[in-house]
This record gives structure tokens, sequence and C-alpha cells, in this order.
């Protein structure tokens, strides 16, 4: 493992593995010969993992892929074990906790789309389940051709509930989100890329990985203010209406416009050279004596 910032320490992982190089965190699922389902564990590893870079302003871009056959086979059947147990007890109670168990897997996606740097997820055999989940809060999604993504929740018996059917109208027509959540059936790469769920398709993980860090490179050489200023307003303008989502961008500008990365970004055109940003400052509390 690689990291550029010393402060932080992901050997410890069980669940997923994590380098950081050139402004890029590569973000590995790692239990391939268990098709990398979710087990208990990774619902604290994943959105701590993507936080902590996040707090520490480690890197400007987050590619996250699978090991193994699979992208995953989503929510492991340990969890629903664990769950199953909680069904006892006082009824009102016992619904109380259900409800912060199902906030707490929630805010474990939520983290994709609370941290400042975009997240591009690159998939690859099955996304099945909660990856469907987890994918949908990403910023930008790829897959190879192979990739067949389900909404298995359906087919089991429950309603998904971890960020499916509350991100993914935003992301294809609604008939075909219905179509989809009912049936539980698969949804090819092809089906995918035609509705834009997926930003390419290709041929194979390597080649799709490179691609994509392709991408996370072009991303990581601009202004990390500008980029997460795009990431907020976009967030932003598809919860709010246009006129409130201009508003609160007049209300961003005026404090977050500053000229010193545009000069820089104008001076490296002038001398033909990549320009040289300042990262983002640290997520430390003001309170402290950091």
């Amino acid at each position: 493992m690689e990291t550029a910032n010393t402060n932080l320490d992901f050997s410890k992982l069980t669940t997923l593995t994590v380098s950081i190089e050139n402004h890029i965190a590569h973000i590995q699922l790692s239990r391939p010969e268990e098709l990398n389902s979710m087990i208990p564990v990774f619902w604290h590893e994943l959105p701590q993992t993507v936080r902590q870079i996040d707090h520490e302003s480690a890197a400007r871009v987050i590619v996250i892929s699978a090991q193994g056959k699979h992208f995953s086979a989503g929510m492991d059947l340990s969890v629903f074990a664990q769950m199953a147990k909680d069904f006892k007890g006082e009824p009102a109670r016992r619904a109380e906790r259900l409800r912060r168990s199902v906030l707490e897997l929630q805010d474990s996606f939520n983290a994709l789309e609370q941290v400042r740097m975009p997240v591009l997820v690159a998939t690859h055999g099955g996304v099945i389940g909660g990856a469907v989940d987890m994918i949908c809060a990403a910023d930008c999604r790829y897959c190879t051709q192979d990739t067949f993504f389900t909404i298995k929740e359906t087919e089991i018996g429950m309603t998904a509930d971890v960020g499916t059917l509350q991100r993914l109208p935003n992301l294809i027509p609604q008939g075909l989100v219905r179509e989809l959540a009912y049936t539980g059936r698969n949804w090819s790469a092809q089906e995918a890329l035609a509705q834009g769920f997926v930003n390419s398709v290709f041929e194979d993980q390597e080649t799709m990985l490179a691609a994509v860090m392709k991408i996370a490179k072009k991303i990581a050489l601009n202004s990390p203010m500008a980029v997460a200023g795009c990431k907020e307003m976009i967030n932003y303008t598809r919860d709010h209406n246009v006129q409130d989502s201009l508003t609160y961008m007049a209300t961003w500008q005026s404090g977050m416009f500053q000229m010193p990365d545009v000069h820089e970004a104008m001076a490296a055109q002038t001398e033909k050279r990549m320009p040289q940003y300042a990262e983002l400052l640290d997520k430390s509390s003001m309170m402290t004596n950091k």
C-alpha cells in the first residue's frame, strides 16, 4: 500500500485495500473469495475510509473498484442474520432500533456523496443488491461489458432501503427504475449505457481501470477548490429548484471564488506546464489545538 499522507494508516482494514498516489485514492473491495459481499465491518470501513481521505485532504479523486470475479454480491447474509436477532421485544422499541440501523447503513453510502472530492466507481461482473445502492451514490460509474446490475432485494422479500430507490430515479427514467425494482431482473451493461447509468463500457477490467485512472488523473490536475465546488453545486441542484440553486451558487461564489487558482491556471497555460494548486485544507475542527 502506498499513501501520500503519513497521518493515514489503512493497513488494518479487512474488507478494503487502499492506495494513494498522484492525488488519486484507489479503494478496492478486497474479499474476492466471498464475492466482496458486504459483511458488518464493511459498513463501517467504507465510510470511515472515504471520510478519512477527505478529512486529511489526502486525495483529489477517489476511485473504487473490486478484486475477484464480481464487483459485489451485496449485503452479506451475516448482516441479515444479525438484524433478525433484533426482531424481538416490544414492537415500538424494536422498530425504533431498526430505523436507526437502516439510517446507519444509509450513512455508509451517503459518505460517497458528502466527501468533497469526486468518487468514480469501476464495476465488473455482478453488481448486486447493496452494491447498486453504493454505486448510485458515486459521481460517475463505469463498467465492463460482462457487468450486470440487479435490485436483488425485491426477490428476497424486501424493499431496497439503502439509497437505490432514492437516487436511481435521478439517474435513469422513472419507468425503467420501476421495472427494475418491481422485477429484480438483471440489467446489462449495454442497457445501463443506453440509459445513461454508466458513462462507458469497456472490454475488460484492465482496460476499464486504465481508462478510469486516466479520467481521475485529468480531474486531479484541476483546482481541487473548483472541482469541490462543482460537486457541491451539482448535488445541491439535484435536490432544489433552479432559482434556489442559482442563489446558492451566487452565495458560494461570493466567498469561494478567489483569484490565486485562476492566475495559476492562466500562467500554466501561458508557460505550457502543468498547474500547481494548493490542496484543500483538512477538516480538523477549529475548536482543537491542531
